[in-house]
């Protein structure tokens, strides 16, 4: 049975994660009928076979809403972690001497296995260790090719298989392990739209990802650690997308360093043309209370001043006691937000020139003339969807609706403020352009009769990258008649 969603009035996206509360169709539908517009499958956790059904799930939206799906597939990357220990568990005390070395003997509260050898190679005296999402703390006294010698500066409980992380050298670790490019083959042959790469360090780290994708996904790239920010300007040009990933981040990284690091990844993103996620911990109290602090809500609204593209939920909504209330409390915020009269000012302190081109002068020009003639949406016809990322780079006031003839262009654009993508049948004159502009607008619920709407597209019609018109129209009441996608 077919199913109609209104247009959402908020621009910024909602990427929610999926698990073990949220897999089912109907658990889908709900978070997707909630305000949910993207979908994250997390590969760390279960097998590839039990995610056929949920990116199938997915994809049956289109069915029912008659509107494009979009789905991120985020690799596990190359977690670092210590071995085993006889007893389970030891207790590290503070000013003791720990050892990490590479035999496979169970540890105990003086040494424990280290299995990655490309750590011992990088290391040097004085950096640090974080072991268990930074509760605890060593510092490196020396080393050799077998063995880390270290001094424990914040003690506490360690128990087997728990991650380290590296935070003050770069480790020459690949970006991708054998299960990441099992899991993004997988991924690729599934049919999702956006890979996302964990524990980018460097922009060489993305190159053996986007060889294997071979252009049938977009590249997410998420910047978790110290080494990524050193590069961030090269890493984000190499990528399609980004995602501010606090956790990892906030745990190499001192945490009151992360709210800026977090603005600065956004203006960047913005400025270079990338959409961009700001993730981890934004609603993290609902994954057993009905109701977010004050402090989360603050924290979610930041975000969507700060200008991102999209925010996501991680485990509330994937294991979490409420996964639909956090992603209805996520599109309430947004809507709040959004509906504050300073909110436009506010997301444009990002300064986002337009690149000496047609079609970024293009993109600037349709964000103004839409306040000047007061116009309720811009549409663009776009094959690759790059006119679609240029104009919602300039985050205009009103919805950005994505025509396109492709379906994979039509799902990677859920992740673009204001997108609304529509697949449809491409045009071949100016004539069939305006006519299918006001069709749609008036089919979708986006314009009614009276109402201005700017178009832009390319001539020839049909050409990747031609983008070299900007039209206004108004929209008369009998647009409908003779419809036809």
């Amino acid at each position: 049975m077919t199913k109609t969603i209104h247009p959402r009035s908020r621009k910024v996206r909602i990427l929610a994660t999926l698990g073990p509360a949220s897999s089912s169709r109907e658990q889908i539908a709900a978070l997707y009928e909630a305000g949910a517009d993207a979908f994250r499958i997390n590969m760390s956790h279960g097998d590839q076979q039990g995610k056929v059904a949920v990116i199938a799930a997915i994809r049956e939206l289109e069915t029912i809403y008659r509107r494009p799906t979009t789905i991120l597939a985020d690799l596990q990357g190359p977690k670092l972690r210590v071995g085993r220990f006889a007893e389970g568990k030891v207790e590290l005390v503070k000013g003791a001497t720990f050892i990490l070395d590479r035999s496979s003997e169970p540890g105990d509260a003086s040494r424990a296995e280290l299995p990655h050898r490309e750590i011992f190679a990088a290391i040097e005296p004085g950096a640090r260790l974080l072991l268990d999402d930074g509760k605890l703390v060593l510092r490196v006294t020396e080393h050799d090719a077998d063995r880390i010698v270290t001094e424990v500066i914040v003690g506490g409980w360690l128990s087997n298989n728990k991650g380290l992380n590296v935070p003050d050298v770069v480790v020459p670790m690949a970006a991708l392990t054998e299960k990441d490019r099992s899991d993004l083959a997988f991924a690729c042959d599934q049919g999702v739209d956006w890979i996302a790469l964990s524990f980018v360090q460097r922009p060489e780290d993305l190159a053996e990802a986007r060889k294997l994708i071979e252009g049938r996904a977009a590249l997410l790239a998420k910047i978790e650690k110290p080494s990524a920010i050193e590069r961030l300007e090269e890493i984000v040009e190499m990528c399609d997308g980004v995602m501010v990933a606090r956790g990892d981040l906030g745990v190499e990284l001192p945490p009151e360093t992360v709210p800026p690091l977090q603005k600065r990844i956004i203006e960047v993103s913005r400025r270079l043309g990338r959409p961009v996620v700001v993730a981890t911990q934004m609603l993290e109290s609902m994954i057993s209370s009905p109701s977010p602090t004050r402090a989360e809500v603050s924290d979610v609204a930041t975000a969507i001043y700060d200008g991102a593209d999209a925010i996501m939920l991680s485990a509330e909504s994937a294991s979490g006691s409420w996964p639909v209330e956090s992603v209805a409390m996520m599109d309430a915020i947004g809507t709040s937000v959004e509906s504050d009269p300073t909110h436009g000012d506010r997301i444009h302190f990002t300064v986002t020139r337009p690149d000496p081109t047609t079609a970024d002068a293009l993109a600037e020009a349709a964000k103004n003339i839409a306040e000047t003639v007061s116009a309720v949406a811009i549409i663009c016809f776009t094959a690759s969807g790059s006119t679609a990322r240029r104009i919602a780079r300039e985050r205009p006031g009103v919805p950005l609706m994505v025509l396109t003839p492709k379906p994979e262009t039509a799902r990677r654009s859920g992740l673009l403020w204001g997108a609304y993508p529509i697949l449809t049948k491409d045009v071949g004159s100016f004539e069939e352009m305006v006519s299918k502009s006001k069709r749609m607008a008036l089919r979708h619920g986006i314009a009614k009769a009276g109402d201005r709407v700017i178009i832009m597209a390319g001539v020839p019609f049909g050409t990747p990258g031609s983008t070299n018109v900007l039209h206004v129209v108004r929209i008369v009441g009998d647009e409908l008649n003779g419809y036809s996608s």
